[in-house]
């Protein structure tokens, strides 16, 4: 049950993450999950999962479906994963969160999307809210 589950919290965080994780901070994340996920289940994929076209959740969808065929190797790639997906998440919440009035101040009619608030975060540096800057610096988004 418990194997079960944690393959459908990387299935959603993952199909999440990919809709809004193009070109920017939390591409890195999601990548770096994706490539752990990748080589500790490399032997599932290749053996239930080789003829699955990747995308739209669908290789996770297939690792899910032979959950009980996984290896350890491949369950602890399945947990390291969502625990990397997990700081990414928490280190962007923390970041919007101290950076909200500045957001609002100087990024308003920004897009989000493909890196563009952080860019005009890092644009309005002088301006932003030391708060802000110190978040930007803790999680590594600072330019």
């Amino acid at each position: 049950m418990k194997k079960r589950s944690s393959m459908v919290v990387v299935m959603i965080l993952c199909m999440a993450l990919q809709a809004c994780a193009s070109k920017d901070p939390l591409q890195k994340g999601l990548e770096d999950a994706v490539d752990t996920l990748a080589q500790g289940c490399e032997k599932e994929l290749s053996t239930y999962c080789k003829d699955v076209t990747p995308g739209e959740g669908r290789i996770l969808s297939c690792l899910y479906a032979f959950a009980d065929k996984l290896s350890p190797r491949c369950e602890y790639a399945v947990y390291d994963s969502i625990n990397q997906l997990d700081r990414t998440l928490t280190n962007l919440s923390y970041a919007v969160s101290e950076c909200r009035d500045d957001l609002k101040a100087y990024c308003a009619e920004i897009k989000p999307g493909e890196g563009r608030l952080l860019d005009c975060i890092n644009h309005n540096e002088t301006k932003v809210s030391t708060r802000c800057k110190q978040a930007m610096q803790d999680t590594g988004l600072k330019k």
